[in-house]
């Protein structure tokens, strides 16, 4: 959606998980479409029109790597079973399969986004095993950690870009330097929350003594001298003057205003979702937060590539 955005033809998609390619299907109607493992995307019948992209871009799933999730998800190089039902698989490599598709088309240029927990700890060895892999692929990589409060969004969300130029076109390096005014909450919330789901009601009763300065759930529990557990940090308090926190898949972020839940819109808003999309499957609060929480903000893509094209594909 943010390609189109920028003003780009998206012609096609490679997805394995068959509701999200759905979904996919729904909203974007792509030419060519392919619901099979990147690992089998190679040996597909593959036409002409994808050896000679201007840009290949992808997002291997990134949840071995996620700071949020690190304790849940396991070791590196171990296998994981995606919510969705996909058999157990290993997902750290799957950067390097992406590498190899590009390596197969030859695109001009190839974007990928990651989350920020790839260049901390033990993760960074696997960006220096993607820059080398890249570089013997035929491509000079960029590396930028972006967040999307200042590419208006009115989110903070920070994100891995490696943007790569293919060496033969001998192109200068790029700049990416975004500093928009960021968009505070109370601009996009919607007249109304909504209502919880904790069974305890325990979330809720501690929402009707949160003060103007709690930022999370913790806050509020600490106040409390027989409160044992401080709550899950994910959970979020936002204030109207404040620019939304991540919105995650997990986890719940709440409104200062009237001590609920975000809303569908207000999700939708903060990740500038157009609001006639379809979610197919994804209904209710909680299923379209997961899909909305996994996916990369469209007017972060757009600007992303608005500003490769200015600098690379449009001079």
């Amino acid at each position: 959606m943010g390609y189109k955005l920028a003003g780009l033809d998206v012609i096609g998609n490679c997805e394995i998980d068959r509701r999200m390619n759905d979904i996919y299907i729904k909203n974007h109607r792509p030419r060519y479409n392919f619901n099979v493992d990147i690992r089998n995307f190679l040996n597909q019948r593959l036409p002409n029109e994808l050896y000679n992209l201007d840009i290949l871009d992808g997002s291997p799933p990134c949840s071995v790597f996620s700071i949020s999730a690190r304790n849940v998800v396991g070791k590196f190089g171990s296998e994981k079973r995606f919510r969705e039902g996909q058999r157990e698989q290993r997902l750290d490599n799957l950067f390097l399969e992406f590498i190899k598709v590009a390596r197969k088309f030859r695109p001009k240029i190839v974007i990928a986004e990651n989350v920020k927990g790839l260049i901390l700890g033990k993760a960074k060895g696997y960006v220096h095993e993607i820059l080398h892999e890249f570089d013997n692929a035929g491509y000079d990589c960029q590396i930028f950690l972006l967040n999307s409060a200042f590419m208006q969004v009115p989110q903070a969300r920070e994100r891995l870009f490696f943007i790569a130029r293919r060496k033969d076109l001998d192109l200068p390096k790029i700049s990416l330097d975004f500093d928009f005014p960021p968009i505070p909450f109370g601009e996009i919330r919607s007249p109304h929350g909504a209502d919880f789901t904790d069974p305890s009601g325990k979330q809720k009763f501690y929402l009707d003594y949160r003060l103007p300065t709690d930022t999370n759930i913790q806050d509020i529990y600490k106040r409390n001298p027989y409160e044992k557990s401080y709550g899950r940090r994910s959970n979020s308090i936002i204030s109207d003057h404040q620019v939304c926190r991540t919105l995650t898949s997990a986890g719940c972020i709440y409104r200062m205003c009237d001590g609920l839940m975000l809303s569908v819109a207000d999700m939708i808003a903060v990740q500038t979702f157009p609001t006639d999309f379809d979610f197919g499957e994804s209904t209710g609060l909680f299923g379209i937060k997961y899909l909305l929480g996994m996916s990369v903000p469209p007017f972060m893509m757009r600007n992303v590539v608005s500003e490769v094209c200015k600098q690379w594909l449009r001079p």
